[in-house]
């Protein structure tokens, strides 16, 4: 995707953020403002909206039967993929999945993953035969810049609200019982704070004019239980020592707050 942003815009949002300001007059470490909606899609066993600013984000789960990987035959299996509606930005073109939305697809696949919140062995049927594979898919509706945070949110909100029927190993197959269902525990929450360097500031949530121009981006996945599950760096310039622990200070301290956006558990 290509992003030109005139030089006066850049030097002017610039301006006003080394002041500490921002366009939208948000403080540099302060959210947009945050809705979640649980069961958005009739036709999926599990599926929310998550909205941060203008940014929407839908996530559906559809749980499938598939065989184990070979070197986990007690583990079910999660898939991420993320798609970038024309409709919610021109930048975002039909066809093949682009780099942006591999990385997004990646990125909360990962902290999803690495927060182990899903207890994967649970989705086991029968050990080396059949388990539950869960393909979480990722719509963009809306982009307002900081993709991650509402992504993840939308996906662990989906997640928990995902039913499976009921699953039993009987003569070689798999027998469900559609009308007697099981909800998908999560072992907790996790989300994410993305951070933009922008001139000599560290911004949190930025809006697409300040994604726009930022210099660096890092991005920190964290558990409800203070774990640090996942970290991606982007942007040309490197980040210092200063910027990643201002960062993920800023993370722990909004952590809370995103959580408790999540309803349905």
């Amino acid at each position: 995707m290509m992003n030109i942003i005139p030089e006066i815009t850049r030097e002017s949002i610039t301006h006003i953020i080394n002041e500490n300001k921002r366009v939208d007059g948000r403080a540099l470490d302060e959210y947009r403002n945050i809705e979640v909606e649980n069961n958005v899609i009739s036709k999926a066993e599990g599926s929310a909206r998550v909205k941060i600013g203008k940014t929407q984000v839908i996530v559906g789960v559809k749980p499938t039967i598939g065989e184990p990987f070979g070197d986990k035959p007690n583990l079910g299996v999660l898939m991420t993929n993320a798609e970038m509606l024309p409709m919610a930005d021109p930048k975002f073109e039909p066809g093949p999945p682009s780099e942006a939305s591999v990385e997004l697809a990646r990125v909360v696949d990962r902290a999803i993953r690495e927060s182990e919140i899903v207890d994967l062995e649970r989705l086991c049927i029968k050990e080396g035969k059949k388990v539950w594979m869960l393909f979480i898919d990722l719509h963009i509706i809306d982009f307002d810049g900081n993709l991650f945070d509402a992504a993840t949110l939308a996906v662990v909100s989906a997640l928990s609200t995902t039913k499976l029927p009921k699953a039993t190993f009987e003569n070689n197959e798999v027998i469900l019982n559609e009308e007697e269902t099981e909800n998908l525990v999560l072992r907790e929450k996790v989300a994410m704070s993305t951070f933009v360097k922008i001139g000599d500031k560290m911004v949190l949530d930025p809006a697409l004019d300040e994604e726009s121009i930022l210099k660096a981006r890092i991005s920190v996945g964290i558990t409800e239980s203070g774990k640090i599950c996942a970290m991606q760096k982007g942007g040309d310039e490197p980040l210092s020592r200063e910027n990643i622990l201002e960062s993920v200070e800023i993370a722990y301290s909004k952590n809370k707050e995103l959580i408790s956006k999540l309803n349905g558990y």
